[in-house]
């Protein structure tokens, strides 16, 4: 079956590829094997050299592979390339920072002297989704790769000219054939090659179907797995804000990417005192929002991934209304050609409504109005996820004293929640285990020894 590349924003047919035989998937896992014997020795100032390399063409070449970005999935321009420019601040921070992170760490114990030693683990499968087509893939090679690790890519096969670029850049910059390779293969191919004994752990980035799939696969094989899933992140507006401020925030958290992001803010829970003057003011500033082509310049939001992903999002929001919820703003598909829906909000929303528990991946906001912190603390929780919680308030002790009792992996305060390289990034409950990013991220996959 072909692996083809279509435009959200116009339905055309971009590109269409071949799936990789058996015979090309085993030449692949064999380079890898290869590869990895000669570059786990290789010196940390080497694989640095290589990984600044690649951070400066990355810079050099965000015009052309942002454009690539923008015709797969849709993503406005600017958002492409500012996604690029991420991408390349990762390579430099692993660039400067690996050798402090694998250094031995010595520890007192009763031998006369004992310490960790961290090694690579070998040939790691990442399975990666399209809405940051180059960001979720450089975030885990990078650090992979800088501990001594090789990669395999497995893309989501919308975005083929995606992983190929990547693996074209990869080269570019200097890396050894076999340390980053693409495998255009389809979701029925990814047992078969993490069954194989040469891939020695797993990462993926995508859906909780997908992420139980790859992680019983693993789980017989005892490979290590670290799984990057949904959310439904709660975004919490106390009485005490700059409501302009808190607004602007938000419309980053929930539209950025048209809302295509498991870390989007996707419920506002807002104190009832406050909550009509931050409808009216979230609702001008959502229909203020420039949306259109992704190649222009000036589009903020442009279209969704394809039309069956409009269709589904569509669907949750008028199940959301027939359940009682009120519409103010959106809610409809927009122009004949294109996978484009306007930004949305959905108020009233409560327990039991499909924008309560689903997570929505797409330009839509629901509001819960909340009367007390108690009430606040306990419907952010209620959640099957646990991935990130963003708090508005400007009170000291409040903010104390919340933090503890969420339950997420990560609070952002007064701001929103996003990855950074400095950080580490990952999920609690249903929104997957493992972290990537920091330090953290990097010895996911290496071997910790004990040395006596």
């Amino acid at each position: 079956m072909p692996i083809q590349s279509f435009n959200p924003a116009t339905d055309e047919l971009l590109q269409s590829f071949e799936e990789y035989s058996e015979e090309k998937i085993e030449q692949i896992l064999q380079k890898s094997e290869t590869c990895f014997s000669s570059w786990k020795k290789a010196s940390l100032a080497e694989k640095k050299e290589k990984m600044l390399a690649l951070a400066a063409l990355l810079k050099k070449e965000k015009q052309r592979l942002g454009e690539i970005m923008t015709q797969e999935m849709g993503k406005p321009i600017t958002g492409a390339k500012a996604e690029i420019e991420k991408c390349a601040l990762c390579c430099e921070y692993y660039a400067e920072n690996t050798e402090s992170f694998l250094q031995p760490e010595q520890i007192v114990s009763d031998a006369s002297k004992s310490f960790v030693l961290l090694e690579p683990m070998g040939t790691v499968l990442a399975v990666m989704p399209w809405n940051y087509p180059f960001w979720q893939v450089i975030r885990f090679i990078v650090p992979a790769a800088m501990a001594g690790n090789v990669g395999l890519l497995k893309h989501a096969s919308n975005v083929p000219q995606c992983a190929l670029a990547l693996e074209e850049i990869f080269l570019k910059a200097g890396f050894p054939e076999g340390v980053f390779q693409t495998l255009l293969i389809g979701s029925g191919k990814v047992k078969k090659v993490l069954e194989d004994d040469r891939v020695k752990a797993v990462t993926l980035t995508g859906s909780e179907y997908a992420g139980t799939q790859v992680a019983k696969v693993a789980g017989e094989q005892i490979k290590k797995s670290v799984l990057e899933l949904g959310g439904n992140n709660p975004f919490l507006i106390f009485d005490d804000v700059d409501m302009d401020f808190v607004v602007q925030q938000a419309i980053i958290g929930r539209f950025q990417n048209t809302g295509q992001s498991c870390i989007a803010a996707k419920r506002f829970l807002v104190l009832e005192n406050v909550a009509e003057r931050f409808l009216q003011k979230f609702k001008s500033a959502t229909e203020a929002l420039v949306q259109g082509d992704p190649k222009e310049e000036k589009t903020q939001i442009s279209c969704l991934v394809d039309k069956k992903a409009r269709d589904g999002i569509h669907a949750q929001v008028q199940s959301t209304l027939e359940q009682g919820a009120t519409l103010i703003t959106g809610g409809k598909f927009l122009g004949e050609k294109g996978a484009f829906y306007a930004p949305t909000i959905v108020s009233d929303v409560q327990k039991g409504m499909s924008l309560y528990s689903e997570e929505v991946f797409g330009p839509v906001a629901a509001v819960v109005v909340v009367k007390d912190e108690a009430e606040m603390i306990a419907v952010s929780n209620d959640s099957e996820f646990g991935l990130g919680a963003s708090l508005f308030t400007q009170d000291d002790e409040r903010i104390k004293r919340i933090i503890p009792q969420l339950e997420t992996s990560a609070v952002f305060v007064n701001g929103i929640v996003k990855s950074d390289p400095r950080l580490p990034f990952g999920g609690a409950k249903k929104s997957g285990y493992g972290r990537e990013l920091s330090a953290l991220g990097m010895r996911e996959f290496m071997n910790v020894k004990t040395v006596w």
